[in-house]
């Protein structure tokens, strides 16, 4: 794939992830137009970003987007399955992910999908783990659908971007650990920078695998692969 301008859609733009996201893309000079499609306004101004309030992602529908004018999405829009009972969370993680994706698929083939799931994830479905085997269906789903490429991330530990407004307590609360992280556990270990600028390089020009681990993902954000 050429190296051509990046027009995304983003999901999850408020929370931790989707908001490292986007600032990447907002920041980048090969991303030329941005539209996140959230919940409530992710609290940013800038001249590339255009944005969708919808409270039901279930009710997105083929009339709200100009579906070819973007070439990627960055699909970041995710729960913890902590307290959660199996049905609620595959609602969220399965359900709503694969409407987005089907309506994106059928009306823009041409789209590259980028995923967002974690390490762990159970490609099998057939795993003790109730969230890994979820994933892992959306996972396989996804793959299945007729986009240009589809990539799902699977980070490990994140560390936060300095200065944005979505992150997680407790990632705040372990970031003094990152260096030491970084340097006995590599392949566990990505910044949210990485995930983002990956992303933005998988639009632009690929990657081998489809399937990305932290190591994969440090080597497609320094523009390796």
């Amino acid at each position: 794939m050429a190296a051509d301008k990046v027009r995304a859609m983003i999901t999850g733009a408020t929370g931790m992830v989707g908001e490292g996201v986007l600032h990447e893309c907002l920041e980048h000079p090969d991303v030329e137009q941005v539209l996140a499609i959230t919940r409530k306004p992710c609290g940013v101004s800038h001249p590339k970003l255009k944005e969708i309030i919808l409270s039901d992602f279930m009710k997105l529908s083929a009339e709200q987007v100009e579906w070819r004018q973007y070439n990627a999405c960055f699909f970041c829009l995710g729960v913890s399955s902590v307290g959660m009972k199996e049905e609620e969370y595959r609602r969220i993680t399965y359900d709503v992910t694969m409407h987005a994706a089907r309506l994106m698929s059928g009306h823009n083939p041409e789209m590259v999908f980028c995923y967002v799931t974690g390490m762990g994830t159970d490609s099998t479905e057939q795993g003790r783990s109730m969230w890994a085997r979820v994933k892992g269906r959306t996972e396989n789903e996804l793959l299945r659908l007729p986009f240009r490429a589809a990539y799902m991330f699977r980070p490990g530990y994140i560390h936060p971007t300095e200065g944005l407004s979505y992150t997680h307590s407790w990632y705040r609360a372990l970031s003094w650990m990152y260096p030491g992280l970084r340097r006995l556990f590599p392949g566990h270990v990505n910044t949210l920078k990485e995930v983002g600028l990956a992303m933005i390089h998988a639009a632009q020009t690929g990657y081998p695998a489809r399937i990305l681990e932290p190591s994969d993902i440090r080597k497609l954000a320094n523009g390796e692969g």
